[in-house]
């Protein structure tokens, strides 16, 4: 994870962009943590989606559940919609509007994961989950502002590792998204934005993040103490 982190600075830099706001998803918000904390100084602001903390229990590897569909030669849309979505009849025709969507997108398409490809991220998330608690304990040191989000029925990153990130994080706020799973922001993804806009502009103003009404809330002391390991 420290290489895709050293290799999403070496092409900001190639860019000319300093201090962005990261926006990091699933294995991308593993490589968010990491530039926060090798770099400090180079980044601003983090939206983590979708993921966990480098160390927590539970994560050594995908869950059978997922393992099945993602361990697959020929990876089709059920296996996508098994994976990225709740199994509901509201999620998964969100499911289907988001693969619609892709298919429509005629430019600049994302290219095809090979199965080498496939089987490398496995080794990074599966190396990445080593349970660790000495590595849960260095997202103290990342005091930046930091947006966690996903979705209720995650099988990747379930709820209980959302809250965990953040009462590990010292300024992260924390929204769970319903009848989601691992590709809420798809399914959700006009509410995803403008939560992320709020966040990027609220804190960019130096207003108080967030508050209840607006379904984000910050990392309780009920989540510091079970990200610590100890009793509320």
């Amino acid at each position: 994870m420290r290489a895709l982190a050293a290799d999403t600075f070496a092409f900001l830099d190639a860019l000319g962009v300093r201090r962005p706001d990261v926006l990091g998803y699933s294995l991308g918000g593993r490589t968010a943590q990491e530039m926060a904390l090798v770099r400090p100084g180079a980044v601003r602001r983090l939206i983590l989606a979708a993921t966990a903390p480098r160390g927590a229990a539970g994560i050594h590897g995908y869950p059978d559940d997922v393992f099945a569909h993602a361990d697959l030669e020929d990876f089709g849309i059920q296996d996508y919609l098994c994976i990225f979505f709740n199994h509901t009849e509201t999620s998964q025709r969100s499911g289907l509007g988001s693969v619609g969507r892709y298919i429509e997108r005629e430019v600049d398409r994302d290219l095809p994961v090979t199965t080498a490809g496939r089987a490398a991220q496995y080794e990074a998330v599966a190396e990445w989950g080593v349970p660790d608690h000495r590595a849960l304990q260095r997202l103290a040191a990342v005091g930046h502002p930091v947006f966690v989000a996903g979705g209720d029925r995650g099988l990747v990153a379930p709820p209980r590792l959302l809250h965990l990130l953040a009462g590990l994080l010292p300024n992260a706020h924390v929204k769970v998204y319903p009848d989601s799973g691992h590709g809420f922001l798809f399914q959700h993804h006009r509410q995803f934005a403008r939560d992320v806009l709020n966040f990027l502009n609220r804190v960019f103003t130096g207003v108080e993040p967030y508050g209840p009404t607006a379904g984000v809330a910050p990392a309780t002391p009920d989540h510091r103490a079970a990200a610590a390991g100890r009793p509320s």
